[in-house]
């Protein structure tokens, strides 16, 4: 496997871990449907977020409004209405970024709440 593709594993499984650890139930991981693909949906109070996670070394920054363009948006919609179809859920729903930055060997993560909007 890529190197890239193994600190991307490593960045969900560090997400997974902070979401579990600020209260949130996990729901799903790596959740697809057609072309689309979540990589968390967890649930919290009432509120079912869909999280997409952005693992990245220091040298290869970037702007994460950059990384989710409209079309990564739609994608994301579509899997997340989906997920709430199959099953029949009733919850606020809310598109969360988490970025997960290794400098060094130090790795920092942030959760960014209502990245996004969908409408």
């Amino acid at each position: 496997m890529a190197k890239h593709n193994e600190f991307g594993r490593f960045g969900e499984q560090k997400s997974v871990d902070y979401l579990r650890d600020s209260g949130y139930e996990i729901l799903a991981q790596n959740y697809r449907y057609l072309n689309a693909e979540i990589d968390i949906i967890a649930k919290k109070e009432g509120i079912l977020a869909i999280v997409e996670v952005k693992s990245r070394n220091t040298g290869f920054l970037e702007d994460i409004a950059s990384t989710i363009n409209p079309k990564k948006i739609k994608l994301l919609t579509l899997a997340a209405h989906q997920f709430i179809v199959e099953h029949d859920l009733d919850l606020e729903v809310r598109f969360d970024v988490i970025t997960v930055i290794q400098t060094d060997k130090k790795i920092e993560i942030q959760h960014l709440e209502n990245a996004f909007y969908y409408f």
